[in-house]
């Protein structure tokens, strides 16, 4: 089994500025990638099967990063392509942009390349890095990937997967309990109880909307406007980790008190885009939901029944 555990870095001043520049290059090569395929499959109606490798000639300073990093965005880029097979409705693999929130990249463990010791982690091309871990990894655990990623308040972090042999026991589903999807209270059980969501977007939303306001009047490419970001960015990460908190807490306590859980197949990303209901649907956050109660149902040997 897999199980993967974030923790905050803090990188120094010049594996900051390689970091930046890994995000790009992973970027760049994902697009380039990306449009040379579809060129190609246009000029000649069959597929191109690129590589990173390919580009380091040209394109020279893509050799100053990890080139696992680089790997890892072709398996990104092929994995979006099957996808895309797979269901027409999941649409064509887009370009990455360059002013998305999300950044970040991953590397893979080899030969020892990644280790964790002392408060430090040494990963490859950034070397030695601080890390606060405040939990302990099982000495059976072997690590497999790292994911670094920066937030758009400056925190950078470090997702590191393991893989550890786990015998389960399946569990004889003998207590099931039903979730409705509910827009304004996440769900509803099979018992009625409500989950009693507290809607946090809905709260801040209004305190959002003033931050946004001063945003939008500061001066582009300002200190000012760069501060009034990040404070915008700040309200927005306080949200989202209030609602992992409450969504981590409530899915460990219903997997603790029954067998399986029996839910509605449903598909949020179309749900969200219909009748403007994204806004409710983001806020309650039941796709991570679902996800947090799956993999804890599994650790357990229980099951999450889609329906």
């Amino acid at each position: 089994m897999n199980k993967a555990f974030k923790f905050r870095i803090y990188p120094k001043e010049n594996q900051k500025i390689l970091i930046a520049k890994t995000f790009g290059c992973v970027r760049f090569v994902y697009n380039k990638m990306l449009a040379d395929r579809t060129e190609h499959y246009q000029e000649t109606g069959k597929s191109l099967n690129n590589t990173p490798a390919q580009y380091k000639k040209e394109f020279e300073w893509l050799k100053e990063v990890d080139s696992l990093a680089l790997a890892n965005a072709q398996l990104n880029l092929n994995k979006a392509y099957k996808n895309f097979f797979r269901d027409k409705a999941i649409g064509f693999p887009n370009f990455k942009s360059k002013k998305s929130n999300h950044q970040s990249y991953t590397t893979n463990c080899v030969n020892g390349n990644i280790k964790l010791e002392n408060g430090h982690i040494a990963l490859p091309k950034l070397k030695v890095v601080k890390i606060k871990m405040h939990r302990d990894i099982p000495e059976d655990y072997k690590l497999k990937s790292v994911t670094i990623s920066k937030t758009p308040t400056g925190k950078y972090y470090a997702s590191i997967l393991f893989a550890y042999q786990h015998h389960i026991e399946p569990v004889e589903p003998k207590d099931i309990l039903g979730l409705d999807y509910s827009m304004g209270e996440l769900f509803i059980t099979s018992e009625g109880v409500s989950a009693e969501y507290p809607r946090y977007y809905r709260q801040a939303l209004e305190q959002l909307k003033k931050e946004q306001k001063k945003l939008s009047k500061c001066q582009k490419g300002s200190k000012n406007r760069n501060k009034q970001r990040i404070r915008v960015a700040k309200r927005h990460e306080k949200v989202a980790n209030q609602r992992k908190d409450f969504l981590h807490k409530l899915s460990r306590q219903i997997t603790n008190a029954t067998d399986a859980v029996c839910i509605e197949d449903l598909n949020m990303k179309a749900l969200s885009q219909g009748l403007n209901f994204g806004k409710s649907v983001s806020d309650n956050g039941y796709g991570s939901f679902v996800s947090m109660l799956d993999y804890k149902l599994r650790e357990q040997g229980k099951q999450l029944i889609k329906i």
